[in-house]
C-alpha cells in the first residue's frame, strides 16, 4: 500500500553532541563516566570524532536522498568556565549549521542534550538558584548559531533526565530497568522553568521553538487503568502542558510503557531490543494519536524513533511499521512535520556504552571509518519518494 506524507514534510536523522563529537572533556557526564562505581557501561572517549568529520557524515545524510538534519550544542565547548565563552565553539556551530543549509538539510537545533559544563553542575546543577538565569544566559549565546536553523528545542528529554537519579542507581547496581520510573518532581518543575527561560529569549528572534519529549504508547497491564494514567500524568501530561508555550512540540518515541498495579512491568525477553526496551513500532503512531488529544492545535515534529539492534533488517522492518502508523495518525488530522530517525550514526548510548546500535551508519571506533547501511538507504528513498 502506498503511503504519502505532507508537503515539505523533512525527512532525516539526528545525533547528540556528546554522543557523536567525542572528548568532550568539561561537562559532567565525562566525569561521571569516569567516577568510581559508574553506572556507564564505559567511558565516551572519542566518541565517534564526529566533531571533525560532520561533513562527511552530513554528505552519506544528504547523498542518501535526506533534507533535515538534527544535532545539538555541547554547552561545555561553548561556556568551559562561568562568563568564559569560545568564540571558536560558537564558530564551530555556526559552520554545521551553514554546512547543513548548503546540502539541503534544514537544520534542527537542540540547545541542551543532558550534558552540563562541570561549573554548572557542581553549583547545583538545574536545582541551583542560578539555574534559569545562567540557561538563558546560554540560550543568548546560542542565537547566533541557531537564528537560521529550521527548528529549535530548548531541552531534550526533561521528563526522562528527571528519572536519571533513580535510573543512575539502578544501573549502578546492576539492576534491571523495567520501565521508567516517574520523574523526581523537584526536577521536573526545575527543567520546565528553565525550558521557559530559554522560550523568552529564543522567541521573536529565532524559527519555532520547542521542548523535546519521550513518548510512550500507553498500557494498562492487568486493569491497572487508574495507575497508568497517573503515571502517565507525571511522565507526560504535565510536560506536554508546558510544552504548549511553545511553537511546536519534538516527539521522541521509541516503544510502550506498560503499567501494572505496581508500577512499571517488564515485556517479555524475547521482544526486548539491544537497548533493553520492547520492539513494538506501533508505539509512534499512538503516542502521535495521544499528543493530538492533549494538544489538538499544536504541530508535533517527531525528532527520535528507532530500534537497538545489530541487524539492520530488522531496523528497516520496525521503522517502515513505525511510519506506516504515523502516516494513520497523520490521516487522522495530526498536524506532523517531519521524521528524524535515531540515529544517523552507531554511538555512545550514555549508560549502554557501544553496544546499543541505532545507527543508519556504522562507524569502526578505531580508524572511524564509516559504512552507510542498507537502513540509510532505503530511508533516503522513503524522503525522495515522500512515502511508502
Amino acid at each position: 500500500m502506498t503511503t504519502t506524507f505532507p508537503d515539505g514534510f523533512l525527512w532525516g536523522a539526528a545525533t547528540a553532541a556528546h554522543q557523536v563529537e567525542g572528548g568532550n572533556v568539561n561537562n559532567h557526564y565525562w566525569e561521571w563516566e569516569h567516577a568510581p562505581h559508574t553506572p556507564f557501561r564505559e567511558p565516551s572517549g572519542d566518541a565517534v570524532d564526529h566533531y571533525h568529520r560532520w561533513r562527511e557524515d552530513l554528505d552519506l545524510l544528504a547523498g542518501a536522498g535526506c533534507n533535515a538534519y538534527r544535532f545539538s550544542l555541547e554547552w561545555s565547548r561553548i561556556e568551559p568556565e562561568e562568563g568564559e565563552v569560545s568564540r571558536a565553539a560558537l564558530d564551530h556551530y555556526r559552520r554545521v549549521v551553514d554546512g547543513c543549509r548548503e546540502r539541503g538539510l534544514a537544520p534542527v537545533v537542540t540547545l541542551v542534550h543532558f550534558t552540563t559544563p562541570r561549573w554548572f553542575h557542581r553549583d547545583g546543577s538545574w536545582l541551583g538558584p542560578k539555574a534559569g538565569d545562567r540557561f538563558a544566559r546560554f540560550a543568548e549565546l546560542a542565537l547566533p548559531v541557531v537564528q537560521d536553523a529550521e527548528y529549535v528545542l530548548t531541552l531534550n528529554e526533561p521528563n526522562l533526565a528527571a528519572c536519571l537519579p533513580v535510573l543512575a542507581e539502578m544501573a549502578a547496581r546492576g539492576e534491571p530497568v523495567n520501565g521508567l520510573p516517574r520523574p523526581d518532581q523537584e526536577l521536573s518543575e526545575a527543567f520546565l522553568a528553565a525550558h521557559r527561560r530559554g522560550l523568552d529569549v529564543l522567541r521573536g528572534g529565532s524559527p519555532p521553538v520547542g521542548l523535546a519529549l519521550v513518548g510512550q504508547e500507553w498500557i494498562a497491564e492487568d486493569g491497572a487503568v487508574e495507575q497508568m494514567a497517573a503515571h502517565r500524568a507525571a511522565m507526560e501530561d504535565q510536560f506536554l502542558e508546558a510544552a504548549a508555550d511553545g511553537d511546536f512540540v519534538g516527539m521522541q518515541v521509541y516503544s510502550c510503557a506498560r503499567i501494572g498495579a505496581g508500577g512499571p512491568v517488564a515485556p517479555a525477553p524475547e521482544l526486548t531490543t539491544l537497548a533493553h526496551i520492547e520492539d513494538r513500532p506501533q508505539a509512534l503512531g499512538e503516542s502521535v494519536r495521544r499528543v493530538r488529544e492533549v494538544l489538538p492545535e499544536m504541530p508535533i515534529l517527531i525528532t527520535e524513533n528507532g530500534i537497538a539492534t545489530a541487524d539492520d533488517a530488522q531496523r528497516i522492518a520496525f521503522t517502515d511499521a513505525a511510519l506506516r502508523g504515523l502516516a494513520a495518525a497523520v490521516e487522522d488530522g495530526a498536524d506532523v512535520r517531519g521524521y528524524l530517525h535515531w540515529s544517523l550514526l552507531d554511538n555512545f548510548e550514555w549508560f549502554g556504552g557501544y553496544a546499543p546500535t541505532f545507527g543508519l551508519i556504522g562507524v569502526d571506533r578505531t580508524t572511524f571509518t564509516r559504512t552507510a547501511k542498507p537502513s540509510l538507504e532505503w530511508l533516503g528513498g522513503v524522503a525522495r519518494r515522500n512515502g511508502l
